[in-house]
């Protein structure tokens, strides 16, 4: 009957989630109070959030994409030369170099001293402690500021919490399903923009997914990091919503927020509240790209692992892609 295709039509949008209904869903978005998100999907006390799905079998599933054994790196370098590198927001990164002298018949060995904001340079994962929200400093799972936050980092949620992340990569290469190198500054992607670029490559996300977003606008580190600073192509709230909802392990971009800025109106990097604060989903951040979606590399092995760095805000790291 009629009235049965109709409820059959709106269980399917409910199932699938059209990104319109994500859209108007999350136009509109606001943090949902403490009573609302938690405890999280993972528990009560839970720190690690989408690192929990880090178990055998997503590794084992990584471990069957590696079909070449080609390996693509995807960190930007650490450099104190703006020509190398980039560093956010006026953040630090200082080596000083500790050369000793040659001696005759001796082995002597050279050091650096590294003064650094490690939690938050280069190509960066982004741990809970990250990101609070209200006067109370409410965090993932509703750990609050003045209960975990010390002057020698935090008692929770810091990075060290996250261990070793491996699952099946995906690239989501919206640059390319638009028909261009690199994607306009600001330009906010869409659920529809995600949903195109995995359909042109037929590629699905699954459970546990890295999902790695290309937008070209990497291609400016080190060469105009004042135009890659300013602004950025990056995922608006309802393709961030409808990612969430894919369930990944962690969404990482080739842009320094994995978010568009500036922000949609009204907003504040909310993708950033989005997913670390109501989602515990992990963010990472400035990747190199450009090879990876010149080999149309859409799937493969993805491996990280964040310093040890005891209740940091979050990591420099050196991702790498195997397929």
């Amino acid at each position: 009957s009629m009235r049965r295709m109709i409820f059959v039509a709106i269980l399917a949008v409910l199932s699938f989630g059209s990104p319109t209904v994500y859209a108007q869903g999350a136009q509109g978005w606001k943090m949902p109070p403490d009573s609302q998100r938690c405890p999280s999907k993972w528990g009560a006390g839970d720190q690690r959030g989408s690192a929990n799905w880090v178990k055998p079998e997503t590794i084992l599933r990584a471990t069957k994409m590696i079909r070449t054994g080609q390996v693509f790196e995807l960190a930007e370098i650490l450099s104190p030369d703006p020509k190398e590198s980039y560093l956010n927001a006026g953040r630090q990164y200082n080596i000083y170099t500790k050369p000793a002298t040659p001696e005759k018949d001796a082995r002597v060995e050279n050091e650096e001293l590294i003064v650094s904001e490690l939690g938050q340079i280069g190509t960066q994962i982004d741990a809970f402690a990250h990101q609070m929200y209200g006067e109370e400093g409410s965090f993932y799972n509703c750990f609050k500021q003045k209960d975990i936050a010390t002057r020698s980092g935090f008692k929770k949620l810091g990075v060290e919490n996250q261990g070793t992340l491996m699952s099946r990569g995906v690239l989501i290469d919206v640059a390319a399903v638009k028909g261009v190198d690199m994607l306009q500054g600001g330009y906010v992607i869409t659920a529809e923009d995600l949903q195109q670029a995995l359909a042109k490559e037929n590629m699905k996300l699954q459970p546990g997914d890295v999902a790695v977003i290309n937008t070209g606008w990497g291609k400016l580190i080190g060469k105009d990091n004042e135009r890659y600073n300013k602004t950025s192509p990056g995922i608006g709230l309802a393709a961030a919503d409808w990612l969430a909802h894919q369930d990944p392990m962690l969404v990482a971009a080739d842009n320094c927020c994995i978010e568009a800025r500036p922000s949609e109106p009204g907003y504040q990097l909310p993708v950033h509240g989005m997913m670390l604060i109501e989602y515990g989903v992990i963010l990472l951040e400035n990747l190199k790209l450009e090879e990876l979606a010149n080999a149309r590399a859409y799937e493969f092995a993805f491996i990280v692992q964040p310093l040890k760095l005891k209740g940091a805000t979050g990591s420099t790291v050196v991702p790498v892609a195997i397929r």
